[in-house]
């Protein structure tokens, strides 16, 4: 864990805080850019010297810690200067502009990319889990400096994850290891996703971190002497080689640990492969030569060589692996050359180290195949919950590696079946698809696939997708695809979560239109016994509408009823709870208010109390011309 500065953690004082850091990467950042990012530091003192966080912290420190971890990945000044900022509108949410005037367009776009993605929560499994990750990947595509500087944030706030409760530190743990982890690991940068993990694992399962904390520390000088014997035998056997190597040892990471222990269901002190050797070379023959040696050496176990040379993996990483049998131990030692260490160190994150020429060969984002995923799925159709979670799983998950019959390399997810492949390449092969090769032999178009096979499709221009693939395939883009088809062909077909998603909206509608049925039932009971209508439907206070009464329920005055608009018959009326109504498509956006109408009965009332009024006068007049009449 890279710890920092001694004087950041006592002092507060921001001068000397901005000159300690400015002095620790004096090496790296000239004049231009030291005043550059001196500047951007006494802007973000201007808006928060003040300030405090719960710990009781100045608000200013986390900022530094973050820039500090991108320096130490040599990033350029632009970078640490969006690492200053990166959550400066939470405290001045209209700065955007006064930003993009001192420091830069580039800057202001990753600090409005670092600030949608730090407003995300992604805690819970829903929809709004699935669009949070659906924002927060699509930012990469524009700059990926904006998951850097996240993922920098990110492992700064693990490292001060103490300073929160308990039930937080759960949480943003299982955020981290579910989402940040993979995410790194898919960008390549190992260093952090390492970390990253470890810190989950102390937060999320503290017994089981203490546990192999104490194993690995019982056995430290047992596990010292052991590589150094190793070491030693290496060094000589390239001397006489005549090839120039560095070695360094290693203890594998506390989570790579606990993986093993749950996977093999075994404690820490039972597991021997938790040990590793990295040589370091010059060129990538030499690369082979030191494997030929190392095998030399000790007898490999089989099945461990992996040649990440040349088939690298998605995130550009290179690397040879094998594992050896070391004084009756497994031993894991990779060789590479100190170009690809520096990739598998820094991962993408290497397109933007600051030294000119350093980046000549390094990894590109355009390159990463999770980058290209992205962009093709940008003008999918992205608004089911279920496709989310695939989506989640597709590009942080595990992956596999297969060719095309071309030499094509294609990444798919593990478990992902000859389907997948072909919708991977082209929709219209993935609807015609009515077999497969591996390796020039038949296999199940339902097998899930294997690394490094060779993949041929066979089609015929008469076949169609079924739903029985769609229930086999595992990627989300042959999913929608077949979907898609199965929707617009097939009248058989029923989309299941569809008809589910339906009927909640049906059940609500129940619930809703039994409670408007309830009140209104009620203000029905309140009216008196002698109440008549005019047999006209008022919708907002007006009655003249063309009104349609819906035959299926059939309502009459005095009924509760509930309306809608209708595409070719003005509104249409039904009984508030009539099942055919709850069926109606966006029923919620359509619905309007409506009651039967009252008011002609009441005009109706009038008219006739002013009927009897003239008729009693004229009464009274014939009654007074007959007294007269009388007294004649």
């Amino acid at each position: 864990m890279s710890e920092l500065n001694g004087i950041e953690q006592t002092e507060t004082d921001p001068e000397i805080l901005i000159n300690a850091f400015l002095k620790d990467f004096s090496e790296i950042y000239d004049e231009k850019d030291k005043k550059r990012i001196s500047d951007a530091w006494n802007y973000l003192i201007g808006k928060t010297l003040n300030l405090k966080r719960n710990c009781g912290k100045p608000y200013y420190l986390h900022p530094l810690r973050v820039a500090r971890v991108l320096a130490e990945k040599h990033l350029g000044a632009d970078t640490i200067v969006a690492g200053l900022f990166h959550n400066i509108l939470d405290v001045d949410n209209d700065c955007l502009p006064d930003i993009e005037k001192h420091f830069g367009k580039e800057i202001a776009s990753i600090c409005n990319g670092t600030a949608k993605i730090t407003s995300l929560k992604i805690k819970s499994k829903t929809m709004q889990q699935a669009d949070s990750i659906r924002k927060m990947l699509f930012a990469m595509i524009d700059d990926i400096r904006v998951i850097l500087v996240k993922l920098a944030d990110r492992l700064d706030r693990m490292r001060n994850l103490k300073f929160v409760s308990l039930e937080s530190q759960k949480l943003i743990a299982k955020e981290v290891i579910d989402i940040w982890c993979p995410l790194a690991s898919r960008l390549g940068m190992a260093d952090i996703k390492c970390e990253m993990e470890d810190l989950s694992l102390k937060y999320s399962n503290p017994d089981a971190f203490q546990q192999i904390k104490t194993i690995v520390a019982q056995k430290k000088q047992e596990r010292a002497d052991y590589l150094n014997n190793a070491v030693k035998k290496i060094y000589t056997a390239t001397e006489k080689a005549g090839i120039t190597v560095s070695i360094s040892s290693r203890a594998k990471h506390f989570y790579s640990i606990y993986q093993k222990m749950r996977k093999r269901n075994k404690d820490a002190g039972e597991l021997y492969d938790l040990l590793a050797l990295r040589i370091i070379c010059n060129t990538n023959a030499e690369c082979y030569t030191l494997i030929g040696i190392v095998h030399g050496l000790w007898k490999p176990m089989e099945g461990r060589f992996k040649d990440y040379i040349a088939m690298p993996k998605a995130n550009g990483y290179q690397s040879l692996h094998t594992t050896v049998i070391c004084e009756g131990k497994p031993l894991e030692i990779q060789i590479r050359t100190q170009e690809m260490h520096n990739i598998a160190e820094h991962g993408v994150a290497s397109h933007w180290l600051y030294k000119k020429g350093t980046n000549r060969d390094m990894v590109k984002a355009e390159d990463l195949s999770i980058i290209n995923q992205l962009r093709a799925l940008r003008d999918e159709d992205l608004s089911n919950e279920s496709f989310f979670r695939e989506l989640k799983t597709e590009l942080l998950g595990d992956s596999i590696y297969v060719f095309t019959p071309m030499g094509d390399v294609k990444e798919l997810p593990k478990g992902a079946n000859a389907i997948d492949f072909a919708y991977s390449i082209h929709s219209s092969i993935g609807e015609k698809i009515i077999g497969a090769k591996a390796d020039s032999k038949i296999i199940p178009l339902v097998q899930p696939l294997q690394n490094t096979q060779i993949i041929e499709i066979l089609t015929n221009p008469q076949a169609h997708p079924t739903q029985a693939q769609l229930n086999s395939v595992k990627t989300s883009r042959a999913r929608s695809r077949i979907n898609a088809w199965l929707t617009a062909n097939d009248p058989t077909y029923i989309d299941k979560e569809a008809q589910e998603k339906r009927d909640a909206e049906i059940l609500a509608n129940t619930i809703y239109s039994k409670k408007v049925a309830e009140e209104k039932r009620k203000k029905s009971r309140e009216k008196k016994k002698e109440s008549q209508y005019s047999g006209k439907i008022r919708v907002d206070d007006l009655t003249n509408f063309f009104v349609t009464v819906a035959k299926c329920c059939s309502p009459v005055p005095g009924d509760p009823i509930v309306g809608y608009i209708s595409r070719s018959r003005g509104i249409t009326v039904h009984r508030a709870d009539c099942l055919t109504f709850l069926r109606i498509p966006d029923i919620e956006k359509r619905k309007v208010s409506v009651e039967w109408d009252t008011s002609e009965k009441k005009v109706n009332e009038k008219e006739e109390k002013l009927k009897e009024q003239e008729l009693e006068k004229l009464r009274q007049k014939q009654k007074e011309k007959n007294q007269y009449k009388k007294q004649r």
